[in-house]
């Protein structure tokens, strides 16, 4: 008698092992980039015979402006220190609002959002412009300490005055100082938001195992929770950065003689040469952005460490061999 496993053995048809043949796969054509290669080189080209010809531009006195002294004090002083001291203030404001916008105490929250919505509601041309005329409240000084002259003062048997520092407001909210803190408040409501994004992406449990080890609020928040929304911080931070270079330019609202483009354009004004003044501070801009741009890259690199990466590859020195069997 036959066994059945056999006979349905031999009557199977027998497995093929035979390799399939090659696919002749014709890649796609795409004459569409092709022409916006071409559109955009003729373009490029044009652009380049219109900057090496066109003698509107006067490189010569653009080179020559760019040198003066007052102008390189201008972007020192009124570009780069204000820009530093701006970001300062706006990145210390903005975690400080942030963290106040996610506590659970409701006055703080309110607080921290009425700032945000009012100075992510004025345009920061508006706010320094407003920023130099506030010397019109404080005619009589910028004082600090106990800011009232009630007669509560006299009741309590005291006298005298209870501000111990005064200064002269138009001085200090017309200068440096002003613009710094113009736009380091604007700033900080800006990065109030990022922040605040950054705190949220991090994942609840790492809060709460800081927390089960004994870590305070506090600590959990600088020791755990900051470092690892830094990854999702910093690329605004970054952008932020540049639009504040950038928005020093707005300083004239104060307004600030100690300015890089204030400096040119009064050079222009006086050699009733416009154009050439307006390149000249361009190419400041223009350098120092891509300054910050490397700087940017290097610092998202820094702290996305580990974060999206692909598993390392198994060493080969521990590799199963060929043909080992497996359980």
């Amino acid at each position: 008698m036959t066994d059945p496993v056999t006979q349905s053995s031999a009557t199977a048809p027998a497995k093929t092992t035979e390799r399939p043949g090659l696919i002749d796969a014709v890649p796609v054509r795409h004459p569409g980039r092709w022409v916006a290669v071409a559109v955009i080189a003729v373009l490029t080209l044009m652009f380049v015979h219109l900057v090496l010809t066109n003698t509107a531009f006067e490189w010569g006195f653009v080179f020559e402006a760019m040198r003066q002294q007052p102008v390189l004090q201008g972007f020192y002083v009124g570009t780069l220190l204000v820009t530093v001291m701006s970001m300062a203030v706006g990145v210390l404001g903005g975690v400080i609002l942030a963290i106040m916008r996610l506590s659970p105490n409701p006055v703080l929250s309110g607080v921290a959002w009425l700032f945000t919505w009012f100075f992510r509601s004025v345009p920061r041309l508006v706010l320094l412009t407003t920023m130099g005329a506030l010397g019109i409240l404080f005619r009589n000084g910028l004082s600090f300490g106990v800011p009232f002259d009630w007669k509560i003062i006299e009741w309590l048997g005291l006298s005298g005055s209870w501000r111990f520092l005064t200064l002269d407001a138009n001085q200090v909210l017309s200068g440096i100082a002003g613009g710094v803190l113009g736009l380091g408040l604007s700033e900080a409501a800006h990065m109030a938001e990022s922040a605040r994004a950054g705190i949220l992406s991090v994942d609840r449990g790492q809060a709460e195992a800081a927390e089960a080890l004994g870590m305070n609020r506090g600590k959990t928040m600088r020791r755990v929770v900051l470092p690892q929304a830094m990854r999702v911080i910093v690329p605004p931070t970054g952008n932020e950065t540049i639009a504040m270079l950038k928005d020093t330019s707005l300083l004239i609202g104060l307004p600030l003689t100690t300015e890089l483009f204030f400096q040119l354009q009064s050079i222009g004004s006086r050699n009733f040469k416009t154009f050439p003044v307006l390149v000249a501070a361009t190419l400041f801009y223009l350098i120092a952005t891509s300054v910050l741009m490397v700087g940017q890259y290097y610092l998202e690199r820094h702290f996305g460490r580990g974060f999206g990466q692909k598993k390392p590859k198994a060493s080969k020195r521990f590799a199963r061999p060929a043909g080992a069997g497996g359980v």
